[in-house]
């Protein structure tokens, strides 16, 4: 049994797991798994994660939730080069140090967009324009704070080269931006961060794993989103609901 990684690229964690593989070489078995039609509370699905989240990892017998875990278990099951994830403890931990933050500021915050446009319609529902005004300020906030604090004169997020962080704060920058939300416009350091994120990933992959998310608008503006399955909805409006 190899690897298998289970992934929903709309998902910006699994983009960020996508990648990650595809640029170290890592060989995969992709198992597509399908969020708005429910698949993950599947049983099948189930049996390799029990929390009903993606990413999921299953190597051979071993499986993983969870995509900065994820991520962790392939830079050293591969011995991917040592700048994704330093063994140098001081380097680690401000790589932690910016993804503690990040699931707290970021991750939630910054795909808001994409259901007040694209995902709640598909259910019927909206997000009141209290709570989208409010996400717009906190988008903004958690911005000024990413350039301040983590990346200021460096040329990543937590160093000199590129580390986990900057993969996983890239895909997350990325959501809002494919759904008309330039949020790189005017600002000049992230934007140059970025491309030289994008440089080391490669365009042609960046762009691969973002296919779905980059065309979602289009889809929607042409009805060729199909209505999520019912399996589906219990988790859509518990995201709706924990919009703050």
């Amino acid at each position: 049994m190899g690897l298998k990684l289970y992934l929903d690229l709309l998902s910006q964690p699994c983009r960020a797991v996508y990648i990650f593989a595809k640029r170290n070489g890592i060989p995969f078995e992709l198992r597509p798994v399908d969020l708005l039609k429910g698949q993950q509370a599947s049983k099948e699905f189930s049996q390799v994660n029990s929390l009903q989240r993606l990413p999921a990892l299953r190597d051979s017998h071993f499986t993983l939730a969870e995509s900065v875990a994820i991520l962790i278990y392939l830079s050293d099951r591969y011995q991917t080069a040592a700048h994704w994830y330093p063994p140098d403890l001081q380097a680690r931990v401000h790589i932690h140090e910016y993804l503690g933050w990040h699931a707290d500021c970021i991750r939630g915050t910054f795909g808001v967009p994409l259901w007040t446009q694209v995902l709640a319609p598909l259910i019927g529902s909206q997000v009141p324009k209290d709570k989208v005004e409010r996400n717009r300020a906190f988008i903004e906030q958690a911005l000024r704070q990413l350039e301040d604090k983590f990346l200021r004169d460096k040329a990543f997020l937590a160093g000199h080269q590129v580390t986990l962080a900057d993969l996983m704060a890239l895909e997350e920058l990325i959501q809002p931006v494919a759904v008309g939300y330039n949020l790189f416009e005017g600002r000049l350091r992230l934007a140059a961060w970025r491309e030289r994120v994008e440089a080391f990933l490669g365009v042609g992959l960046c762009q691969e794993a973002r296919g779905p998310i980059l065309s979602i608008l289009e889809k929607a503006a042409n009805k060729a989103i199909p209505a999520p399955l019912p399996e589906a909805y219990p988790s859509m409006l518990r995201r709706i609901v924990r919009i703050p």
